[in-house]
């Protein structure tokens, strides 16, 4: 078993769906010893990910039977996801049932609850490394093909760490999840749990519907994760005006919370008893690398704490010399068994190894206060968070120029929002591009912002100048 199912309590849930099915941990390790016998064993696997019981029992299988899961968002849009099967060759497709009739070309070799795995028709499957164990995309639902390469021990390590810090020390914590399972985060609060023993509340209900909080309710879930735009979602839902009994601690990651809310969020915890962890992470260190804890929530406020269990921070500075003294920015430097092992950028580098060395250069700028909490003050790298999920700005402009010939784009960003700039051409205005970036990027309209432009202004070596957008806004 890659976790110990067989070690908790047989008959306590592990897995409930808001229709009222449960999964018991006997249950679960008896599907993860069905998914064994599949042909599935050092195998790419692309998954189609739901917070459903089939997928779940179906991923924890794979994990065991040392199969290699890809996890993708299931509405990634078929241009995309056909892109990544023709360049990474996976064996098999694990899609829900209600779905595989859009897979008529491959074939059904097995079933497990929900959910069809589906053999392709890829002869020349690519090399795994041994320490290979999951693969995650950078950059949400872009279809990018970079993923970073995950080990058991990053996934183990990251897990551990994760329970150590928000004391998951019996099998009576009910999380309720609000983040999709394709995502860094919402994943490792699954990891984290099944470790521990806990009972994961599966759910795909916003925060702002009624039946999420009838389902809260219903199951007495005892803790909520999310990213700013969650928290945003909450107040809006009467989060903090709500009786919830059973709410024992709430978390938070995925990007900067604004000051008024992390004031507003340590302030409700003290208020009620509860406890807030702030966290950073980011995918290339599995998903934690820092959490607040939650006696500094107000007297800390705005910053992201202290360096997981077994991990370590480093400032470095722009002659890449090690910044030790307080309040000097640097670029922050996470160590730890948790650092993953690389990226793919094609199907060859899946067989590469340790590249990272377990060093991760976050592309974040920070400084440490005298007491050695963090606090992120920027970034280095274009890249930009839309409600938790990472996305590149880079990717965005090579979306765009694909999809719309003989127009120019250029892309500038901020947490929760993008500066899109089009210079346009007959077959696309700068609603066209804003349109088809949402819908492809499945973030709203109204996190995007287009400005027409009669020409990108580029140098002579054809690089953008961003400078020169940033004076235009």
């Amino acid at each position: 078993m890659f976790f110990p199912l067989e070690q908790h309590p047989p008959e306590h849930p592990a897995l409930v769906e808001p229709n009222g099915a449960v999964l018991t941990y006997s249950q679960l390790a008896a599907a993860v010893n069905r998914v064994a016998e599949w042909p599935v064993r050092r195998t790419l696997i692309f998954c189609l990910t739901s917070s459903t019981i089939g997928f779940t029992a179906g991923y924890v299988g794979f994990l065991s039977a040392q199969a290699v899961p890809l996890l993708l968002d299931s509405e990634l849009t078929p241009e995309l996801l056909s892109r990544l099967i023709a360049l990474y060759r996976p064996s098999f497709l694990w899609v829900p049932q209600k779905k595989s009739g859009a897979f008529s070309k491959y074939t059904p070799v097995q079933t497990l609850y929900d959910y069809t795995l589906l053999q392709t028709d890829c002869t020349d499957c690519p090399q795994l490394h041994p320490e290979l164990s999951l693969l995650l995309t950078t950059s949400g639902s872009t279809g990018s093909p970079k993923l970073v390469r995950q080990s058991a021990r990053n996934l183990l390590s990251n897990a551990e760490a994760i329970a150590q810090y928000l004391e998951l020390n019996s099998t009576s914590e009910r999380p309720i999840l609000t983040l999709p399972l394709h995502y860094t985060f919402g994943l490792s609060i699954l990891h984290s749990h099944l470790l521990t023993g806990g009972t994961v509340l599966l759910s795909e209900y916003s925060v702002i519907q009624q039946e999420f909080w009838d389902y809260f309710e219903r199951e007495k879930a005892t803790s909520i994760s999310g990213v700013p735009m969650t928290y945003t979602l909450l107040e809006r839902a009467g989060f903090f005006e709500r009786e919830l009994p059973s709410l024992r601690y709430f978390t938070q990651a995925g990007g900067k919370l604004p000051h008024r809310m992390h004031q507003r969020c340590a302030e409700f915890a003290r208020e009620r008893g509860l406890r807030f962890y702030a966290m950073y992470g980011q995918t290339e260190a599995t998903a934690r690398m820092s959490y607040l804890p939650w006696r500094l929530a107000e007297e800390k406020c705005g910053t992201i704490g202290i360096p997981i269990p077994g991990g370590v921070f480093h400032l470095v500075g722009d002659n890449g010399e090690e910044i030790t003294e307080p309040y000097r920015e640097g670029e922050l430097v996470y160590e730890g068994p948790n650092v993953t092992l690389g990226y793919a950028q094609g199907p060859l580098d899946l067989a590469r190894g340790d590249d990272f060395g377990g060093m991760l250069f976050t592309g974040d700028l920070a400084m440490r206060d005298t007491d050695g909490c963090y606090t992120v003050t920027g970034r280095k790298k274009r890249m930009v968070k839309l409600f938790g999920s990472r996305v590149s700005l880079d990717e965005c402009e090579r979306l765009l120029r694909e999809r719309f010939d003989g127009a120019d784009f250029a892309c500038l960003g901020r947490d929760d929002h993008i500066d899109l700039f089009v210079a346009e051409s007959p077959n696309c205005t700068a609603q066209n591009a804003l349109s088809y970036l949402s819908e492809t990027l499945r973030f709203p309209a109204w996190a995007f912002a287009a400005h027409p432009i009669t020409e990108i202004p580029r140098n002579e070596a054809g690089k953008i100048q961003y400078p020169r957008l940033e004076e235009l806004l």
